[in-house]
């Protein structure tokens, strides 16, 4: 009987597909969700969290093609946290994070009004890939302005960007599997894990998490969503491959014409394994 019911569950959605990761912490009734989760980003105890800001999306008319989904949360009354789940890498992500980061800072006053009505805003971005100039860093990285020069004070406390890669938490070989924002990623990445069903018993965001989820994934609604997202996914995947595939044949034929026109001597089979071609 147990087995049957089994059986006839839904297949768990991804919190990694943004349209779930959304709904999943951003809507209003995911707060006990969402403050656990702030909590093991920011390492402190939070009071309150505010969802009210969000777009429901799930009564959106939403197709195929999407802007970036985030979760906005107003937390202990003033302070703001953007989170922003992406599977992709995008070009010019530092400089994105601080668009995005710049523009929930001064939506808090109008024209005219005091300086003194800013509030903290905090940046999370929540990555599926590794970011190259971030290689040899840990798998979260938590980010302000500083002075380089001398005592490598901090400037401000209004701006804190925060980035977490989550494919680095395996290369921790059980030194941080402990931490609790561990165990929330492996919950992003696999919610159906034997790990996560352990951790459900200790934390109760994770068990309010996986709740939820189960309950999303009875929504035939939902299951068409991240269809048509994990489809624009990996079509935006492979046209970067065809892109490159393509911009190596034209460099490939590009190097050649010139090596003819040098009379440079050319070993094609260096030139197809990737090497670069050295010219006078």
């Amino acid at each position: 009987m147990v087995q049957s019911q089994e059986k006839n569950k839904p297949k768990l959605l991804s919190p990694k597909v943004d349209i779930i990761f959304q709904i999943l912490f951003g809507e209003v009734g995911s707060e006990i969700i969402t403050k656990k989760f702030l909590e093991a980003i920011l390492n402190k105890k939070i009071e309150s969290v505010d969802l009210s800001q969000n777009i429901v999306m799930r009564h959106e008319n939403i197709g195929e093609k999407m802007g970036v989904l985030d979760v906005l949360v107003k937390f202990d009354d003033k302070k703001f946290c953007n989170v922003e789940m992406q599977l992709i890498e995008k070009d010019k992500l530092f400089e994105r994070i601080l668009y995005y980061w710049s523009r929930i800072y001064t939506k808090q006053i109008k024209s005219g009004n005091d300086y003194v009505f800013l509030n903290k805003t905090i940046e999370v971005l929540i990555v599926d890939f590794e970011i190259d100039s971030l290689k040899d860093l840990e798998y979260h990285t938590m980010w302000k302005i500083i002075e380089t020069k001398y005592r490598k004070n901090i400037l401000t406390d209004e701006l804190e960007i925060h980035i977490i890669e989550i494919p680095k938490i395996y290369k921790l070989i059980g030194e941080k599997q402990n931490e609790e924002l561990v165990k929330w990623l492996e919950f992003i990445e696999d919610p159906t894990s034997k790990e996560v069903e352990n951790y459900m018993n200790e934390n109760e965001g994770i068990k309010e998490a996986k709740n939820k989820l189960e309950g999303l994934s009875g929504d035939e609604r939902l299951q068409r969503l991240e269809e048509l997202r994990l489809k624009a996914i990996m079509d935006e995947k492979a046209e970067r491959r065809f892109a490159i595939k393509k911009g190596l044949e034209e460099g490939l034929k590009k190097g050649l014409e010139e090596g003819l026109r040098y009379n440079i001597p050319i070993d094609v089979d260096t030139i197809e394994k990737g090497y670069p071609i050295l010219c006078a």
